[in-house]
């Protein structure tokens, strides 16, 4: 049986759209969830590899009636920072305005990963916890931003 050229040539163009669709990474994304009304963020957020080969990263800034409080950095990767008042200039994870100290995340083995930060300047507590799905291009993370005290109810 022949098969003709012009259905090879169809076949390997087909061949290499596929594989580059999917070789190429997911963009980042944060999904929330609402297990708890008290929580200030909580959601999976998933930072992955950009094609100028940098993970991406999310800012979120916390307005209370128009009033801006404070900002929360997801990522770069293991990297996450919390800072006092909102600006639209990017903040270095580095610098000592981050709250969060220490500011990257430490690997506990293969591919686990958790810190629980307390600000008690903002009465706040974080916690990021590395999930399930994270790969070498994309680390998928769950946060938690809550208050410190929490009220009786």
């Amino acid at each position: 049986m022949r098969v003709p050229i012009r259905g090879l040539c169809r076949l390997a163009l087909t061949t290499l759209v596929a594989v580059l669709c999917v070789s190429r990474p997911a963009a980042a994304q944060w999904i929330s969830y609402d297990s708890n009304p008290r929580n200030i963020l909580e959601g999976n957020w998933q930072s992955c590899v950009e094609p100028d080969g940098r993970y991406s990263e999310r800012v979120y800034d916390h307005i209370v009636g128009g009033v801006p409080q404070f900002e929360v950095h997801l990522g770069p990767r293991r990297e996450f920072g919390l800072f006092v008042g909102v600006q639209d200039e990017h903040r270095e994870h580095d610098s000592a305005d981050n709250l969060l100290k220490p500011y990257r995340v430490s690997m506990d083995g293969t591919n686990r990963a958790s810190r629980r930060w307390e600000i008690p300047s903002l009465k706040l507590q974080m916690t990021v916890s590395m999930g399930g799905g994270s790969t070498s291009d994309c680390e998928s993370w769950y946060v938690v931003l809550e208050p410190l005290e929490k009220t009786s109810q």
